[in-house]
């Protein structure tokens, strides 16, 4: 590939383990041309591992300096990965002050909220099945539905750029996990895949194949599925590559793997962002 870009890293603004100028700096190390910050961000709502409110001032002064400082090797861009949990946070532009505005944001589904709490998506997996024995009465089919159902209605009601994870709850079926919490070769579950590839394609935006959870050792296989993939590449779903990396040891974290993937289901190119233009690139 010509151009190398990852668009969804973390940094010790949230619960990254490097500072944004190191990742730069391993970035270029790599051969990256274009490199794009997300932090976790429920603005103006925080939590012990999104960007406190307080910090989006820094995180932003940060970046637009790294932005600058390295202008002349590699492109830098301000983003977030915004959560959408209705009624609280939505990965849209206008909820940001101008002071803090991105370039960027990804739309991501962490929480799954109903009238006895939440259900965290990506937490460990006891406490997962704890959450949707209390929230969900222990209706795990009713948990993962609602889990697609806050992505369509982010799909419909954000304004970003990338959708992060998109089948994210897949996590909890890990060869780590005490056993898998549901089969996803069952018909109710291809339906909520369906349904969501549709509400994607709707909407406009691009999908990341997502490494992160195996750099995490969590999965063998990036999201999204095979499965979801080759949906997604019927209804001419652009995607583009991202590690989600907490590390700078994971910035291009199985990526041979995610191509491969997406030239099986049918890619023959990505997206990619440049000078304020969505841009495709053979892979």
């Amino acid at each position: 590939m010509t151009v190398k870009t990852n668009y969804h890293m973390h940094t010790t603004f949230c619960d990254g383990k490097n500072t944004p100028e190191q990742v730069v700096q391993e970035a270029l190390a790599r051969g990256f041309t274009t490199i794009g910050f997300s932090s976790h961000s429920m603005y103006p709502f925080s939590s012990d591992w999104h960007i406190s409110c307080r910090d989006h001032l820094a995180y932003v002064k940060e970046i637009k300096r790294l932005k600058e400082a390295y202008s002349d090797k590699i492109e830098i861009m301000l983003g977030y990965e915004a959560d959408f949990v209705e009624g609280v946070c939505c990965p849209i532009p206008s909820q940001y002050p101008d002071e803090l505005k991105p370039e960027y944001l990804i739309g991501a589904v962490h929480y799954v909220p109903w009238s006895k709490g939440y259900f965290g998506v990506d937490t460990f997996f006891d406490k997962a099945r704890e959450q949707i024995k209390r929230v969900f009465n222990g209706d795990v089919k009713k948990a993962v539905q609602e889990y697609f159902a806050c992505e369509r209605e982010m799909l419909k009601a954000g304004d970003f750029q990338i959708l992060a994870h998109c089948d994210l709850v897949k996590i909890q079926n890990s060869s780590k996990a005490p056993y898998p919490l549901f089969d996803e070769s069952e018909g109710w579950y291809k339906d909520s895949i369906k349904e969501t590839v549709d509400a994607i394609a709707k909407s406009g935006v691009c999908v990341e194949i997502n490494t992160g959870a195996m750099a995490r050792g969590k999965l063998d296989v990036p999201y999204p599925s095979l499965e979801m993939l080759e949906l997604l590449h019927e209804r001419n779903v652009p995607v583009t590559l991202s590690s989600d990396a907490h590390s700078t040891e994971h910035l291009d974290f199985a990526f041979d793997q995610a191509v491969q993937l997406a030239q099986k289901a049918g890619y023959s190119e990505f997206m990619y962002f440049s000078g304020g233009r969505s841009l495709m690139q053979k892979f």
